[in-house]
C-alpha cells in the first residue's frame, strides 16, 4: 500500500480508513493518495501547498501564453464609456 511516500488505495478501503490517510497526508507522513475504483484512478489527494510556495508557484505562471501586439498600450483606457458603478448604479 505505501510505495515511497504514495498510498493507491481502493475507494471502498479509502472509505474505511479516511480519516487516519488525512491525518497522516497532513502530517506529510505521505505525499498523496491515490484513490481507485477497479483498479482505476478517480481521485488523487495532496497536501494543500503552504501560502508562500503557493504564491511563489503563481508568480509567473502565465509567462509565454499570452501575447499581445507590439503596439498595445497597457496604460490606454480599457472602455470608451463610464461603468455604471461611476454614474452612481450598481444594479440594471
Amino acid at each position: 500500500m505505501d510505495g515511497g511516500g504514495e498510498i493507491k488505495i481502493s475507494a471502498t478501503e479509502f472509505k474505511a480508513k479516511c480519516l487516519g490517510l488525512l491525518d497522516r497526508l497532513k502530517a506529510k507522513k505521505i505525499k498523496r493518495i491515490i484513490v481507485t475504483k477497479r483498479g482505476k484512478a478517480v481521485a488523487v489527494l495532496t497536501p494543500p501547498a503552504d501560502r508562500k510556495n503557493a504564491a511563489d508557484d503563481l508568480f509567473g505562471c502565465l509567462r509565454g501564453r499570452m501575447m499581445a501586439p507590439k503596439d498595445f498600450d497597457f496604460t490606454a483606457p480599457a472602455l470608451d464609456e463610464p461603468l455604471n458603478a461611476m454614474k452612481g448604479r450598481i444594479h440594471e
